[in-house]
């Protein structure tokens, strides 16, 4: 399999914030953001993959602006790094000003995906190579991130996690 790059796998999405999707005080439901960058997080891993993909956990989610009724909403997402059979999605979530048109980020989150077969088995996925120094940074730091969840999983010892130790030392 040919190594893919993070442009190959980017997902734009544009929305506007409405009245349903809101709660009493005006502001997007945290439910709603979520439900959001997972189907834009899982058209960056498909596209990355070229398989059927599912939510394997949502790593990291970090609400720092509320986004009021009305505001145009951005998520885009790309794959930051990817391994045998997963791969982890970085998003970043932009809300536009109405009147001034600046844009201001609002939020992140970063999922973790599995590509499957028709059967539902995890299969095989390209590696991905960093081009930016932005990418660079996420794809080394996924790794950490992994080797910590697995850790915390109870799915791999402390002393196993390579990229960890240089936390603690």
């Amino acid at each position: 399999m040919q190594a893919k790059h993070p442009s190959d796998s980017i997902c734009i999405m544009t929305d506007l914030v409405l009245p349903s999707e809101t709660n009493p005080l005006n502001n997007l439901f945290g439910g709603e953001l979520l439900a959001r960058m997972d189907r834009a997080a899982s058209i960056a891993a498909r596209r990355h993959s070229r398989r059927i993909v599912v939510t394997a956990s949502v790593n990291h989610v970090a609400f720092n602006r509320t986004i009021p009724l009305g505001s145009v909403v951005t998520i885009e997402a790309k794959v930051s790094r990817a391994f045998r059979t997963s791969m982890e999605v970085f998003m970043d979530v932009w809300i536009e000003d109405r009147e001034s048109g600046v844009r201001a980020k609002a939020n992140e989150a970063i999922y973790t995906f599995v590509a499957v077969d028709e059967t539902g088995r995890p299969t095989e996925i390209p590696e991905i190579t960093p081009e930016t120094e932005l990418e660079k940074s996420r794809f080394e730091a996924a790794l950490r991130r992994k080797q910590l969840s697995l850790v915390l999983a109870g799915k791999m010892k402390a002393q196993d996690a390579t990229e960890l130790k240089a936390l603690f030392e």
